[in-house]
């Protein structure tokens, strides 16, 4: 139960984090983490696109060096197919540093 409220936190927090970097390409609508299983779940609202888009991390991983947490998409999937591509070439297996503040969150 403690698990389901921090990741509840985490979310509405990232969600904001994010939509703060992305404003320029649209918004996050929901962002749902899963601490337990390393999976999350992420709607957003994009310019010229008439529907919302979905991205399911089915899987990331946390590592951490010299004091600072990375994460990476280990497996993920999205409803657009131009997405998935995108993801699979630019997002898949790349190493983000993740902000002090989110890393005890993931």
């Amino acid at each position: 139960m403690f698990s389901a409220a921090k990741d509840a936190i985490a979310s509405k927090a990232a969600q904001s984090f994010i939509n703060q970097r992305i404003a320029r390409y649209g918004e996050v609508r929901t962002l749902k983490l899963d601490s337990k299983n390393k999976s999350a779940e992420v709607v957003c609202a994009l310019h010229g696109e008439p529907e919302p888009i979905m991205v399911r991390v089915e899987r990331y991983e946390l590592t951490q060096r010299e004091g600072q947490t990375y994460v990476r998409l280990a497996q993920c999937s999205a409803n657009r197919p131009w997405l998935q591509n995108l993801l699979m070439d630019y997002g898949v297996d790349r190493e983000v540093p993740v902000p002090p503040w989110a890393a005890s969150a993931l």
